[in-house]
C-alpha cells in the first residue's frame, strides 16, 4: 500500500456578474480580478470548493469628467465531481486544489439600463484526492538503458593531473598572474 492520487475532478466556469457602482457610469476604462482565495471540503462523491475574489472596475462617470475604481468581493461555491481510479480504502484522504486558471475578466460592459456593470469571469480548478492504494510494478526481463546520457563530473584527481600536464606555461597566458611558490595551485 502507498499514498497516491486516487481520484481527480476538474471544473471550468464562466459566469457573468452584475455590479452596481455608486455613480452612473459613462464608460469602463479597465477591469481586473485580484485576491482569489479558496478552500475545499469532500462531501460524498464530490468536492465543494468555496472561495472569493475581488473585481475592480475603473470607470468614468459624470459625463466622462471624473473617474473612480469600484471594488466588489464575489463569493462562489463550486461542486466538483470526483472520478476515482480506485475505490477509497480509508477515510484519511487528503484534498488538493490546484488553480489552473485564476478568475479572470474576459469582458466588461455597461448593462442596457446604463446603471450596472456586466462582468464576464472565467476560472478553472483541478481537485485531486490523495489516499492509500495498491501499486502494480512491472518487471522487464530485458536490461533497461537510460534514455539520456548522464555526464560525469570531472572531479577525479587523475583528471586534474592530466589537465596540468596539458597546461600552457604562464608566459604564454598573458592575463594570468604568476604562480606563488608557497601555493599548491
Amino acid at each position: 500500500m502507498t499514498k497516491a492520487v486516487i481520484a481527480k475532478g476538474k471544473h471550468r466556469s464562466e459566469t457573468t456578474e452584475l455590479l452596481k457602482p455608486p455613480n452612473r457610469p459613462s464608460s469602463i476604462l479597465g477591469c481586473w480580478v485580484i485576491n482569489h482565495t479558496q478552500q475545499a471540503k469532500k462531501v460524498g462523491a464530490h468536492v465543494e470548493v468555496t472561495g472569493s475574489f475581488d473585481v475592480n472596475v475603473w470607470y468614468s462617470h459624470h459625463d466622462h469628467s471624473k473617474t473612480s475604481v469600484f471594488t466588489e468581493s464575489i463569493p462562489y461555491k463550486d461542486k466538483i465531481a470526483l472520478h476515482y481510479r480506485d475505490e477509497p480504502t480509508s477515510a484519511k484522504e487528503e484534498t488538493i486544489v490546484t488553480v489552473l486558471q485564476h478568475p479572470n475578466c474576459t469582458e466588461a460592459s455597461i448593462s442596457e439600463c446604463g446603471q450596472n456593470f456586466s462582468i464576464s469571469i472565467e476560472r478553472e480548478l483541478l481537485v485531486e484526492m490523495i489516499g492509500e492504494t495498491k501499486v502494480s510494478v512491472t518487471i522487464h526481463p530485458d536490461p533497461y538503458d537510460e534514455e539520456w546520457p548522464i555526464l560525469e563530473a570531472e572531479s577525479s584527481s587523475l583528471v586534474m593531473e592530466d589537465k596540468k600536464d596539458n597546461e600552457v606555461p604562464n608566459k604564454e597566458r598573458p592575463h594570468q598572474p604568476p604562480k606563488r611558490k608557497d601555493s599548491p595551485f
